[in-house]
């Protein structure tokens, strides 16, 4: 699990969820593990199943030295642009941290612009407790948001897809248009509201 190297101190693991779909706002989490308290089972969100990472979530929230969730709106995706808002959701994730963190490692090939000593991690939610972590709770969290918007907008079926660009559901967006959660800067949506597919 662990990459072959020490763990520093302070060390805070950061992970998105929801960068991909065509609704629905991006989330990202930093998780502050106590090295006095391992937690079992932890991976990358994406290889347990929901009941896993649900169990695993409460465990992290209730046992880690700190935590926070944040997100990016739909509205901030498309006036920045996807990997701009990611990054502002992971700023304002480890910004909601109660604790200072010493070193900020993220899942990916880029870190945001902080003051924190930082590090990049390719696949880094199935090598760092920490970031894989991170990675249950934002996950957690956008599935929760995705199951209200369902409630919201039932037509698109969104408690099932999450709002990813399934055959289901780009066929609901094509019976119904887009509705306000959509990603307008996203294909095919963008392409629908070009061919006079509104809201």
């Amino acid at each position: 699990m662990l990459l072959d190297m020490e763990m520093p101190a302070g060390l805070c693991g950061v992970d998105e969820a929801g960068r991909g779909p065509l609704a629905g706002a991006v989330y990202a989490a930093a998780v502050m593990l106590d090295p006095a308290r391992p937690i079992a089972g932890l991976n990358d969100s994406k290889k347990l199943s929901e009941k896993a990472r649900e169990r695993l979530a409460f465990i992290i929230r209730s046992e880690s030295l700190a935590w926070a969730v944040a997100y990016a709106t739909v509205e901030e995706i498309d006036r920045l642009n996807i990997l701009q808002a990611t990054m502002l959701a992971m700023q304002r994730a480890v910004a909601g941290l109660k604790a200072r963190p010493q070193a900020v490692w993220v899942d990916g090939n880029r870190c945001p612009d902080w003051d924190y000593p930082s590090r990049a991690i390719v696949e880094g939610d199935a090598k760092v407790a920490a970031i894989s972590a991170a990675s249950i709770l934002a996950k957690t969290a956008r599935d929760a948001a995705m199951r209200e918007l369902h409630a919201r907008y039932p037509q698109y079926n969104f408690a099932g897809h999450k709002g990813y660009g399934t055959a289901a559901h780009l066929k609901a967006i094509r019976q119904h248009g887009p509705c306000p959660e959509h990603r307008q800067s996203f294909s095919p949506v963008k392409q629908m509201l070009a061919q006079g597919v509104l809201f």
